[in-house]
């Protein structure tokens, strides 16, 4: 889970530039009515008399701690509504839109927290008369445990595999995943089907019934700012990013022939001798995708828990073209000292090695989201253990959305 961000978000310090302002102005709205006419002699006409004054109102329980989900509604009575704006006290318009008849004004944006708001509207009466009112608002204060912070993967602007997932995590457990989800969007060109999956209460998938088409662009939209979580927590940020979908570079390993054969867009590009996991350290079965690459990665045993005492214990300094696949440990990575059991014989513990040449090759053809496809043994790949959305078929991982049913 990627870490929060440290200090006040933007929302924070809008907050407290406004504070001492809004305390003195939390209240209270201002009106101007066009006057009754007169008869000649002074009185009030018989008609003026029998026009219904106009009125302006708002579903605001309170000028103060409004919650910031609430959707902001002005309406109007004897009149019909014909200007209305909204805005934060720095300028920022919020987003909404009269009705066809001029009878009431909707927000359709949402409101920031610990933020003040003036209320601007204009309506007329029947007679031409009219009413203008100003009113102001201020929202609930949240602090940073009231709220959750998305994180996006892949990057914006990143070009990954077809068998990359769309992967959010969130700072602060989300109790009402369906509340979220339902701001949740991927959309891709050319168009394909696919799900969200939630694997625990902080972190949601999404992927597409089979492995994205290559040249894909896809668009992701986290539309969760102000948007309830549960338990009072609120999204922080809206986010949207962007990625492509490279070659589809798909890898299949078969641990009982020692072999990865290496194709990309249907093509046969080499067949590798490759060594994996030796009993005790079985290398899993399934789909798995490439999460991470290191030119050099440091390899300790700790890590997986063989302690330095232990006869399987290791810890190498600088293992060459290393790429993760899975979070238990195991990658793909330059061997150089098992090249005599490589194609004949698994003697790692977990990985799977091949000599320096060709994982020097392999490194530069890959890219995170590429497919790695495992058969010839009995431990097979889960899902939560890395990327593994692949080893669910689509109908069983659409359980996992909070919007299934």
């Amino acid at each position: 889970m990627t870490a929060r961000p440290l200090g006040f978000s933007p929302r924070a310090l809008t907050a407290l530039g406004t504070a001492a302002l809004l305390a003195a102005t939390l209240v209270g709205c201002s009106s101007d009515t066009g006057a009754d006419s007169l008869d000649p002699a002074g009185e009030p006409t018989t008609a003026a008399a029998q026009v219904e004054p106009v009125e302006i109102g708002d579903n605001l329980a309170s000028r103060t701690a409004v919650a910031v989900d609430k959707q902001v509604r002005i309406t109007v009575q004897g009149g019909t509504l014909r200007r209305v704006s909204v805005a934060s006290e720095d300028g920022t318009p919020l987003d909404g839109a009269l009705s066809d008849e001029g009878s009431a004004w909707k927000a359709s944006g949402r409101l920031e927290p610990g933020t003040g708001y003036v209320v601007r509207a204009l309506a007329e009466g029947s007679d031409g008369a009219v009413e203008r009112e100003t009113r102001r608002f201020r929202t609930a204060d949240l602090s940073l445990d009231d709220q959750t912070y998305a994180s996006i993967a892949p990057l914006d602007g990143e070009t990954v595999g077809v068998g990359m997932p769309v992967v959010v995590t969130f700072d602060v457990p989300v109790a009402d995943r369906a509340s979220i989800e339902r701001h949740l969007t991927v959309s891709s060109t050319p168009r394909q089907v696919g799900s969200w999956h939630w694997l625990s209460d902080t972190e949601v998938h999404w992927r597409p019934r089979t492995y994205w088409q290559a040249g894909s662009d896809v668009t992701v939209d986290v539309d969760i700012n102000s948007v309830p979580a549960g338990n009072g927590v609120f999204g922080q940020e809206s986010r949207r990013i962007g990625f492509h979908v490279g070659d589809a570079n798909v890898y299949k390993v078969s641990a009982a022939t020692h072999s990865m054969q290496v194709f990309s867009n249907g093509d046969l590009l080499r067949t590798i001798p490759i060594t994996t996991g030796k009993a005790g350290f079985t290398t899993r079965s399934g789909t798995k995708v490439i999460m991470e690459k290191f030119r050099e990665r440091r390899m300790n045993s700790e890590t997986v828990g063989i302690s330095e005492g232990d006869p399987e214990f290791y810890d190498i300094d600088d293992v060459e073209y290393a790429m993760r696949l899975t979070y238990s440990g195991e990658f793909i990575h330059a061997a150089p000292w098992s090249v005599g059991s490589q194609g004949s014989a698994n003697v790692s513990h977990g990985c799977t090695g091949m000599s320096t040449a060709d994982a020097g090759w392999l490194y530069g053809l890959s890219k995170r989201g590429d497919v790695v496809e495992y058969v010839g043994t009995d431990r097979p790949m889960t899902l939560e253990n890395g990327f593994g959305d692949w080893n669910a078929s689509f109908a069983d991982y659409r359980t996992g959305s909070a919007l299934s049913s």
